[in-house]
């Protein structure tokens, strides 16, 4: 009798710290080993870090890593409490300056996803209001 597991979902709630990006990285690895998907780690990783960074360098409040099953589909989120949602999530995304230090993130998000999308919860009940950005890594079997 063939059974169908329930999707799953994980919250970590993230101080603004240095070291938050780093241990989200660290919660990510873990919950993919714990569900064998270890072969989705290296991509949901790279997009993790980039919206884990990004959350970290553009809000001076928490955000949250949401690692998920969706669809049967590995989803990747952050939610922040700032709602303005970047270039790289809106639309094209303008060339990078060769020498510029900033602004090839979401551009590397772009190339790597399966999908991405926002939502931007403007409402300050239970979801206290900002955005989450998600981003699709791959298929859960």
């Amino acid at each position: 009798m063939t059974t169908v597991s329930p999707s799953w979902n994980y919250t970590l709630r993230l101080p603004r710290d240095l070291r938050s990006p780093g241990v989200g990285r660290a919660t990510l690895r873990a919950v993919l080993a714990a569900h064998d998907l270890s072969e989705l780690t290296p991509t949901a990783e790279l997009l993790a870090a980039e919206l884990l960074t990004n959350a970290h360098r553009h809000t001076a409040q928490e955000y949250a890593l949401r690692v998920l099953e969706i669809g049967g589909r590995l989803r990747v989120g952050v939610w922040d409490r700032d709602w303005r949602v970047p270039a790289g999530f809106k639309g094209d995304v303008r060339p990078a300056d060769p020498d510029a230090e900033c602004g090839r993130g979401l551009r590397l998000v772009r190339a790597c996803a399966e999908d991405r999308g926002v939502s931007v919860l403007r409402d300050l009940g239970v979801s206290q209001g900002g955005k989450l950005l998600w981003v699709d890594c791959g298929a859960v079997e």
